[in-house]
């Protein structure tokens, strides 16, 4: 027990402007995968009419030239090792570039005037919303990589295996590639060489209309739709715009599977995979990426790798039990956290689940931690400051700071969210629902301010949005520079401090990261009221991480600079205050 009077607390500083620790290429050390996900179609639009529903002549539309070098080196100072333009190849659209021979779409099955970028329509293409001059938006592309590069970024792009956009046509695939269906059987359900699944006889016929400028959409046989409906009725709710591709499995004929030899749809699919390998990217986001065997990406991926062997694969994945299948059968580098560490963060803020709950949700991936990718934001889930997630970014600062420095795993950000965009607008399509839009043409005006007009000088910045900005900032170049965070072990410090009264375990999390000489002690304060709390470290933390010593030299405070008083000691409490809903990362020197 602790007597009130002996306990001396050291200050607690909440960060209102960086303070550099570092100089500019010392902190870019980091082996850390640290992704900034960012939709090139809002990123670079500088128009601020966003008219509700409005088209690409009203709203505008980003180009990938926004990606200058002065814009990717921003990036990259902000501590981002990758960035992933999503939605870079042709999707389905309400727009018409039949003048430069693409096909047009029937809007009954575009969702949005921009459409979704998961309803691809040509794999072998650029989106030309993307493009400058849109018979070079292939050269357009390749020329953005070469700048990404050249910024010291890396390149993350989606991969859609799943589903297709309903009209799906190629019309940029290379010489001797079959396009998707070419050869199907439309008069079976299902032949193991079919690209689709069919509904034989029957017409599509969703529940609504599909009549749209005085043309209905037809599609005979229906083909089943990509959220696993085989039928020819889907809803408004269901993904009707896209349809199921066949990867082997016979769903209606008691889910038998014919994956030798390897369907026809893993050859084109592969072909594909390699097309945009060659373009020299640096890895693919694989979109629902269990609605596909894993018997596929175990034949698929090591083929991939075999030619582009630093190619890394992130699946998108919710199912727990799948996890270890789809790394060590699957052969993915990198699985989505979203069931597990987002859930969590995301319950926390919110005050539903106790701190502690984070243990016990690293504990449950312990073996695969360094595959599992964290966030808490991206384009499908809704923004932190909206009114259905937090109402404020700064109560994600400490989930901030415990999913980038928690492990060495992969960490990412989605633009705009370093900024306290809130995505409360109702755009069009996607509606008011907290989320930044992935189906309408818009501009985000956290973004467009911070981007001044390709000056990113900040100016336009509100006083909030740059606290905001100045603490990810931070905490990035935190993570970047730490070898103790990008590859040092970790040690909970909640088992030990659960009785602690100088430390609410519902409220405070506590952890250590440690690397050669140096040791990071990392608490967070999901309270609303400033804490003065006392951290227990016990004598096997130091044992665990092989440190001989029995205390450290006094240390620093990572975020402000500030000097600290005293260092860590064996089985003793180590006492700090902290800001509300705020965090501190102090650094010690191993003796």
């Amino acid at each position: 027990m602790y007597n009130d009077a002996d306990l001396k607390f050291d200050s607690g500083i909440k960060i209102k402007q960086q303070t550099p620790v570092y100089k500019t290429n010392e902190w870019m050390k980091t082996n850390k995968m640290i992704i900034y996900q960012v939709l090139p179609r809002l990123f670079g639009n500088d128009n601020s009419s966003n008219r509700p529903n409005g088209t690409i002549e009203e709203n505008g539309a980003g180009k990938l030239s926004a990606f200058s070098e002065k814009a990717l080196n921003e990036i990259k100072k902000m501590g981002f090792t990758h960035i992933w333009y999503t939605g870079i190849i042709e999707h389905a659209t309400q727009t018409d570039y039949s003048e430069f021979n693409i096909s047009k779409d029937h809007p009954a099955v575009v969702k949005g005037i921009a459409g979704s970028p998961y309803a691809i329509k040509d794999y072998y293409d650029v989106d030309p919303d993307l493009a400058d001059q849109v018979n070079n938006r292939m050269q357009e592309f390749e020329a953005l990589v070469e700048r990404t590069h050249q910024a010291g970024l890396k390149i993350i792009i989606d991969f859609v295996p799943n589903h297709v956009a309903r009209q799906y046509q190629s019309d940029a695939k290379p010489t001797g590639i079959t396009d998707l269906g070419a050869n199907d059987n439309v008069h079976t359900s299902y032949d193991v060489n079919n690209n689709f699944y069919y509904i034989p006889g029957q017409a599509f016929e969703p529940h609504f209309n599909l009549m749209c400028n005085g043309i209905c959409y037809e599609e005979f046989p229906a083909k089943a739709t990509g959220n696993d409906r085989f039928d020819a009725t889907p809803t408004s709710n269901d993904w009707y715009e896209t349809a199921k591709l066949n990867y082997g499995i016979d769903y209606l004929g008691g889910h038998v599977s014919h994956f030798n030899p390897a369907p026809d749809t893993w050859h084109k699919m592969l072909q594909i995979l390699q097309f945009w390998a060659s373009k020299n990217i640096d890895g693919f986001r694989c979109d629902m990426a269990e609605m596909v065997p894993v018997e596929f990406w175990n034949w698929a991926i090591p083929q991939v790798k075999k030619q582009y062997p630093a190619v890394n694969f992130i699946a998108e994945i919710y199912n727990p039990n799948a996890y270890r299948n789809y790394i060590f059968e699957g052969k993915f580098d990198f699985l989505y956290d979203k069931v597990g560490l987002y859930d969590t963060l995301k319950d926390i803020i919110r005050g539903y689940k106790s701190a502690e709950a984070i243990t016990s949700c690293w504990q449950s991936v312990d073996d695969i931690r360094k595959h599992m990718l964290y966030f808490l934001e991206n384009h499908d889930e809704q923004r932190i400051a909206s009114d259905f997630f937090a109402k404020d970014p700064l109560k994600a600062f400490p989930a901030m700071i415990v999913a980038a420095t928690m492990y060495t795993n992969p960490f990412m950000i989605y633009f705009g969210q370093e900024l306290g965009e809130a995505g409360m607008e109702a755009e069009g399509f996607s509606g008011k629902d907290g989320r930044t839009t992935i189906f309408d043409y818009w501009s985000i005006e956290s973004v467009r301010n911070w981007r001044n007009g390709g000056q990113y000088n900040l100016k336009k910045l509100s006083p909030e949005q740059k606290e905001i900005r100045n603490f990810y900032v931070r905490l990035l170049q935190i993570c970047s520079s730490e070898k103790a965070i990008y590859e040092g072990v970790s040690y909970d410090l909640m088992y030990v401090n659960h009785n602690n009264p100088y430390f609410n375990t519902d409220k405070q999390y506590a952890f250590m990261r440690q690397s050669g000489k140096e040791i990071l002690l990392i608490a967070v304060n999901f309270d609303d009221k400033e804490t003065d709390l006392s951290v227990f470290i016990p004598s096997h933390a130091f044992d665990y991480m092989g440190i001989k010593s029995e205390t450290t030299a006094s240390g620093i405070d990572l975020f402000s600079g500030e000097k600290l008083t005293s260092g860590l000691q064996r089985n003793s409490h180590y006492k700090m205050k902290i800001m509300p809903q705020n965090g501190r990362i102090l650094k010690f020197a191993i003796l």
